[in-house]
């Protein structure tokens, strides 16, 4: 990496990430398509990371041409004027979310949609939060105080009062902790928490006891929405709606950042009656909404849910295999969902040596911020059947390297 760039960083943008950057040589990025992304020295790589924002692939042409003619024509509205492209972006995201779910409300960050949720909440009486232990929902204050994880609440404490948090999958914690004046928040897969996947049937049991308390259910899908997991939304392997959905990551195609909370009529309703009451500049910015409304277009009219289902499947089925084959003194578990998948070491040192093997390798992936013996991929429902065997045999190099290094550990 350019020494210029790594001064830059460390003068402007955190002295930390440059000088991680410094140790570890990590190459600097210079450009991106599809599932390929290139670096300023001619390398190419392998996006498998990106947390989870390139589901349809890096600049995938029909959601750039939306973006390109949005930019020419208007990128930015007054706010005081309706403007067409949010009404459209608005229409094309309810039209595949599950049925009830028909208001929208815009934002920048899958954090400013938790805030959203979080209000909406509160204006409905529920002034009570519980979300799940080792669960990740943003680190702005209010979705911070969701995020239960020490690590990252303790320097900002006192955050939102009323907030608990019970144990992921536990029902009868979930059940003591319900009442008339609560909102609960789930994710249908813990993904900075290690790719957790829901037990079958929890998300419905949820809902259940959500609705004999006369509690508030969010269903937070900023990392597992929109195809991730082989299905439009985590809601639909149980076949729930919740109160309130969230959006995110991918919902841009990876061009612009935007995500969205969505939610039933009855839970959107003080919103309705005074559209002043919760407002951001930016909310439903005509740029953003072209890119949304291509994105679930594109999504929809390739088949990218199905394929996710199915690249995920093959995907599974072969890391599982190397590293049973090549260090299974090393690994835990593979596990997930679709295009979520997880690789959980027996420590954190491993998976960090192997994260930086699979650069080596030149394959992208992210460590899981809640669980760090857990690597995350989450590549595109674009991946060539060339690009799945590349990834595939980098990860098996990766695993015979890491293997050299620790041959001896138990």
């Amino acid at each position: 990496m350019p020494s210029r760039i790594i001064d830059l960083y460390r003068r402007h943008l955190g002295d930390g990430q440059g000088r991680v950057a410094a140790m570890l040589n990590t190459p600097l990025e210079a450009a991106a398509q599809g599932a390929l992304l290139s670096t300023v020295d001619g390398r190419e790589m392998l996006n498998c990371g990106g947390y989870g924002v390139f589901f349809v692939g890096a600049g995938h042409p029909t959601v750039l041409g939306a973006v390109r003619t949005q930019l020419e024509r208007q990128a930015l509205s007054t706010r005081v004027l309706l403007n067409e492209p949010a009404a459209l972006a608005a229409q094309a995201l309810t039209s595949v979310a599950p049925a009830g779910l028909s208001k929208v409300h815009f934002s920048c960050s899958g954090a400013e949609a938790v805030e959203t949720a979080i209000k909406i909440a509160r204006a409905n009486g529920r002034n009570r939060l519980v979300s799940m232990a080792n669960g990740y929902h943003g680190k702005t204050t209010g979705a911070l105080s969701l995020t239960a994880r020490a690590l990252y609440q303790d320097p900002f404490r006192p955050l939102l009062p009323q907030v608990s948090h019970v144990p992921f999958g536990d029902l009868d914690a979930l059940a003591a902790a319900l009442g008339e004046d609560v909102c609960v928040v789930v994710e249908p897969v813990q993904s900075e928490g290690g790719v957790v996947v829901a037990p079958a049937g929890y998300l419905k049991a949820v809902r259940r006891l959500c609705d004999e308390h006369g509690s508030m259910l969010v269903l937070d899908e900023v990392m597992t929405g929109l195809g991730r997991l082989g299905t439009w939304w985590g809601a639909d392997r149980d076949g729930i709606v919740p109160d309130i959905l969230l959006a995110g990551k991918a919902l841009s195609g990876g061009l612009v950042p935007v995500a969205a909370t969505l939610a039933t009529p009855q839970a959107f309703a003080p919103f309705d009656r005074d559209p002043y009451l919760h407002t951001s500049t930016f909310s439903a910015a005509p740029l953003a909404m072209a890119a949304v409304r291509a994105t679930v277009e594109v999504i929809r009219d390739e088949g990218l849910v199905k394929r996710a289902g199915q690249i995920g499947e093959r995907l599974l089925a072969g890391l599982t295999a190397i590293t049973a084959a090549q260090i299974p003194h090393l690994v835990s578990e593979v596990r997930g969902a679709g295009l979520l998948i997880g690789v959980e070491f027996r420590s954190g040192h491993y998976a960090a040596e192997f994260l930086m093997d699979l650069l080596d390798n030149d394959v992208i992936v992210n460590h899981s911020m809640n669980a760090h013996p857990v690597i995350r991929l989450t590549p595109p429902a674009v991946l060539t059947p060339e690009q799945e065997s590349r990834l595939l045999e980098s990860f098996e190099s990766a695993c015979k390297a890491l293997a050299a290094k620790f041959e001896a550990a138990a």
